[in-house]
Protein backbone atom coordinates (compact mmCIF):
# COMPACT_ATOMS: atom_id res chain seq x y z
CA UNK A 1 0.00 0.00 0.00
CA UNK A 2 1.30 3.41 -1.20
CA UNK A 3 0.99 6.50 1.54
CA UNK A 4 -0.33 9.79 0.46
CA UNK A 5 1.80 11.12 3.29
CA UNK A 6 5.03 12.62 3.49
CA UNK A 7 6.94 10.20 5.02
CA UNK A 8 7.82 12.48 8.16
CA UNK A 9 3.96 13.09 7.85
CA UNK A 10 3.49 9.26 7.96
CA UNK A 11 6.21 8.88 11.03
CA UNK A 12 4.04 11.47 12.98
CA UNK A 13 0.71 9.65 12.38
CA UNK A 14 2.20 6.50 13.63
CA UNK A 15 3.68 8.17 16.83
CA UNK A 16 0.06 9.38 17.22
CA UNK A 17 -2.13 6.67 16.88
CA UNK A 18 1.19 4.61 19.34
CA UNK A 19 -0.09 7.24 21.60
CA UNK A 20 -3.69 6.74 21.49
CA UNK A 21 -4.62 9.54 19.68
CA UNK A 22 -6.75 8.88 16.42
CA UNK A 23 -3.77 9.93 13.74
CA UNK A 24 -5.80 11.57 11.13
CA UNK A 25 -3.29 13.90 9.62
CA UNK A 26 -5.12 16.77 6.89
CA UNK A 27 -3.24 17.88 3.65
CA UNK A 28 -3.56 21.09 2.70
CA UNK A 29 -3.15 22.21 -0.93
CA UNK A 30 -0.04 24.79 0.02
CA UNK A 31 2.27 24.87 2.86
CA UNK A 32 1.37 27.46 5.59
CA UNK A 33 4.64 29.79 6.66
CA UNK A 34 2.79 31.69 9.45
CA UNK A 35 0.53 30.14 12.32
CA UNK A 36 -2.03 33.35 10.35
CA UNK A 37 -1.62 31.40 7.49
CA UNK A 38 -2.60 28.19 9.13
CA UNK A 39 -5.39 29.44 10.70
CA UNK A 40 -7.33 30.73 7.81
CA UNK A 41 -6.61 27.22 6.25
CA UNK A 42 -8.59 25.65 8.89
CA UNK A 43 -10.94 28.17 9.67
CA UNK A 44 -9.89 28.84 13.26
CA UNK A 45 -8.53 31.61 15.37
CA UNK A 46 -4.83 32.17 15.22
CA UNK A 47 -4.47 31.51 19.20
CA UNK A 48 -5.44 27.90 18.38
CA UNK A 49 -2.61 26.85 16.04
CA UNK A 50 0.37 24.92 18.02
CA UNK A 51 3.65 26.60 16.93
CA UNK A 52 6.45 23.88 17.58
CA UNK A 53 9.55 25.60 18.60
CA UNK A 54 13.18 24.78 19.06
CA UNK A 55 14.84 26.62 21.71
CA UNK A 56 17.83 25.75 24.32
CA UNK A 57 17.63 25.65 27.87
CA UNK A 58 20.56 26.46 29.13
CA UNK A 59 22.60 24.34 26.39
CA UNK A 60 20.17 21.45 25.89
CA UNK A 61 17.22 21.62 23.06
CA UNK A 62 13.96 22.08 24.49
CA UNK A 63 10.59 21.66 22.59
CA UNK A 64 8.30 24.73 23.24
CA UNK A 65 4.66 24.58 22.49
CA UNK A 66 3.46 27.73 21.51
CA UNK A 67 0.04 29.48 21.07
CA UNK A 68 0.14 31.08 17.57
CA UNK A 69 -1.36 34.32 19.02
CA UNK A 70 2.16 34.52 21.55
CA UNK A 71 5.19 34.65 21.10
CA UNK A 72 7.79 33.45 23.65
CA UNK A 73 9.08 35.63 25.99
CA UNK A 74 12.58 34.60 26.34
CA UNK A 75 13.27 35.92 29.64
CA UNK A 76 9.98 34.86 31.80
CA UNK A 77 9.96 31.97 30.28
CA UNK A 78 13.66 31.00 31.14
CA UNK A 79 13.16 31.79 34.56
CA UNK A 80 9.65 29.48 34.96
CA UNK A 81 12.15 26.50 33.14
CA UNK A 82 14.93 27.73 35.37
CA UNK A 83 17.31 28.55 33.35
CA UNK A 84 18.23 31.03 29.81
CA UNK A 85 16.30 30.26 27.20
CA UNK A 86 17.17 31.03 23.43
CA UNK A 87 16.59 30.31 20.24
CA UNK A 88 18.02 26.88 18.79
CA UNK A 89 20.21 27.54 15.53
CA UNK A 90 18.51 26.02 12.06
CA UNK A 91 20.36 23.36 11.72
CA UNK A 92 20.24 22.45 15.69
CA UNK A 93 16.35 22.59 15.34
CA UNK A 94 16.29 20.07 12.30
CA UNK A 95 18.72 17.60 13.45
CA UNK A 96 16.24 17.67 17.23
CA UNK A 97 13.34 17.41 15.40
CA UNK A 98 14.15 15.59 12.40
CA UNK A 99 11.56 17.31 10.48
CA UNK A 100 11.55 20.11 8.09
CA UNK A 101 10.83 23.52 9.26
CA UNK A 102 7.92 24.81 8.78
CA UNK A 103 6.52 21.78 9.67
CA UNK A 104 7.84 20.44 12.64
CA UNK A 105 4.99 18.47 14.99
CA UNK A 106 4.78 18.41 19.03
CA UNK A 107 6.15 14.64 18.48
CA UNK A 108 7.55 12.16 16.26
CA UNK A 109 11.20 13.75 16.87
CA UNK A 110 13.94 11.24 16.78
CA UNK A 111 15.19 11.69 20.82
CA UNK A 112 12.03 12.66 23.45
CA UNK A 113 12.43 16.73 23.89
CA UNK A 114 11.75 18.09 27.09
CA UNK A 115 8.25 19.83 25.71
CA UNK A 116 6.58 22.61 27.31
CA UNK A 117 3.05 23.62 26.60
CA UNK A 118 2.02 26.81 26.61
CA UNK A 119 -0.80 27.69 28.73
CA UNK A 120 -2.44 29.84 26.48
CA UNK A 121 -3.42 26.87 24.72
CA UNK A 122 -6.33 25.78 26.84
CA UNK A 123 -8.68 28.58 26.13
CA UNK A 124 -9.47 26.87 22.70
CA UNK A 125 -11.76 23.64 22.53
CA UNK A 126 -9.77 22.22 19.19
CA UNK A 127 -5.73 23.05 18.57
CA UNK A 128 -4.09 22.84 14.74
CA UNK A 129 -0.57 21.60 14.97
CA UNK A 130 1.78 20.95 12.51
CA UNK A 131 2.00 16.89 11.39
CA UNK A 132 5.76 16.51 10.29
CA UNK A 133 5.54 18.33 7.18
CA UNK A 134 4.57 22.33 6.31
CA UNK A 135 1.43 21.04 4.08
CA UNK A 136 0.14 19.22 6.84
CA UNK A 137 -2.12 19.57 10.04
CA UNK A 138 -3.89 17.53 13.01
CA UNK A 139 -6.53 18.19 15.27
CA UNK A 140 -6.52 17.84 19.50
CA UNK A 141 -7.04 19.25 22.38
CA UNK A 142 -4.96 20.32 25.05
CA UNK A 143 -5.39 17.71 27.47
CA UNK A 144 -4.93 15.48 24.83
CA UNK A 145 -1.69 17.21 23.75
CA UNK A 146 -0.40 17.59 27.29
CA UNK A 147 -0.41 13.54 27.23
CA UNK A 148 0.43 12.50 23.95
CA UNK A 149 3.88 14.87 23.74
CA UNK A 150 4.39 14.42 27.70
CA UNK A 151 4.77 17.91 28.04
CA UNK A 152 4.67 20.62 31.22
CA UNK A 153 2.08 23.22 31.32
CA UNK A 154 4.10 26.67 31.44
CA UNK A 155 2.87 30.02 31.04
CA UNK A 156 5.34 31.68 27.95
CA UNK A 157 3.74 35.09 27.04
Amino acid sequence: MTSLLHPSASHVAETLIARGHHGVIVTQADATHTAEEAAAAVGVEVGAITKSLVFLLDDDPVLLLVSGAHQVNLKATGERLEGTLTRAPLEMAKSATGQPIGGVAPLGHPTNLPTYVDTALAHYPILWAAAGHPNTVFRTTYPELLRITAGLAVEMD
